[in-house]
């Protein structure tokens, strides 16, 4: 009896393991359906997106040219149209939300300009820049490299786009209309910035972290990082070894490769204030790794020294200010405000400018 009831157990055991263990078909079938699922809500969540913005622009339409330059009607009219439409469609028609609506038709006045990739959330951050060049810039830059609503938020509040502009080794005030035309990107003063704001590794005040403390944290928050370092750049490597021929290793210690540019760009992260014997390890490491690693159809290396404190008059009395493809860039742990940030780039523009002044003058004598 008890040989059959343990014979009984064992059949149900392996019944029940058979249930619960399904074959490779069937996890491929589920797969498949997961993926047709998840591709058709994305596509209805993106049309859906869209018709809002199609929509809320058309309604901006109608009120801006039924209002016109009647500020006191416009008021009226808001209230009027809040309260019916609220009744009639349910939330989403505060006075606010109207007030949005006509906003956007008056910044954004061409309908198909508009941008299948961009929500309503995207469209409402674009309002609040009010310099046309800077919004545009947000705006081509957004859709093509398809940030959320909160990345977005974060690249203007960051000043990404005065940091783009701040790396132009030569500043030219010209240089923001280059940035918008149809030709492609293949410099580097396009896509390199300086600073670099890091608020997303949560490095702690008044806390001393070494290099391969900071180059872990860069590599766990490297979703992060790479929008942060602009775009093309897709990871390669961390402490990459290079051996010279006579077999000494050396190791650098982040490496990326960017797409539009074609080339490899290699980082070296300091701590400290930028020194010279940093400029002098990076152009070694940049000459060694075209020797070693570069393809034939690769553009030469670029080098970046990443470090807490930029000396400019270092940089500017060095390889720094001669080669094209080495740069220096501080670092930023935190995110300064507007303000902040305003006045460090304002510093470093005339600083350029009057070094560019005295050199005209130098070349006229």
């Amino acid at each position: 009896m008890d040989k059959q009831n343990e014979k009984r157990n064992t059949l149900s055991s392996e019944l029940k393991s058979t249930e619960v263990m399904p074959l490779a078909a069937d996890n491929k079938v589920y797969e498949n359906i997961k993926t047709v699922l998840a591709d058709t809500r994305s596509k209805v969540v993106s049309a859906i997106n869209s018709a809002m913005v199609q929509v809320y622009w058309e309604i901006g339409r109608e009120i801006n040219e039924a209002v016109g330059e009647r500020a006191e009607y416009g008021k009226q009219l808001l209230h009027f149209l809040a309260e019916r439409l609220t009744a009639d469609f349910g939330k989403g028609f505060r006075v606010s939300n109207l007030r949005n609506m006509r906003q956007f038709h008056q910044t954004f006045p061409i309908r198909y300009a508009l941008r299948s990739e961009l929500s309503w959330t995207h469209y409402r951050l674009l309002m609040r820049v009010t310099e046309p060049k800077r919004r545009e810039f947000y705006l081509k830059e957004c859709a093509e490299s398809g940030w959320t609503s909160r990345q977005l938020e974060r690249q203007i509040n960051s000043l990404f786009y005065e940091r783009l502009l701040a790396t132009q080794k030569e500043y030219r005030a010209e240089i923001a209309n280059e940035i918008f035309n149809t030709v492609p990107v293949t410099d580097a003063d396009y896509l390199l910035k300086d600073p670099y704001v890091l608020e997303f590794l949560g490095l702690k005040d008044n806390v001393k972290y070494s290099e391969s403390e900071i180059e872990q944290i860069l590599i766990d928050r490297l979703q992060e990082f790479l929008l942060e370092l602009g775009k093309g750049f897709s990871f390669v490597a961390r402490q990459k070894r290079i051996t010279t021929d006579h077999g000494n290793h050396y190791y650098i210690d982040l490496v990326f490769y960017n797409y539009i540019l074609k080339c490899f760009v290699i980082i070296d992260l300091k701590t400290d204030s930028l020194s010279y014997q940093d400029i002098g390890q990076i152009d070694f490491y940049t000459r060694l790794f075209d020797d070693k690693v570069k393809q034939d159809n690769d553009a030469p290396t670029i080098g970046i020294v990443l470090c807490a404190d930029k000396d400019e008059t270092m940089a500017k009395y060095s390889v720094l200010a001669d080669k094209e493809n080495l740069y220096a860039a501080n670092y930023l742990s935190y995110l300064p405000t507007e303000d902040e940030l305003k006045s460090k780039l304002e510093f470093e523009r005339e600083a350029i400018e009057r070094r560019l002044l005295l050199e005209k003058e130098d070349d006229a004598e």
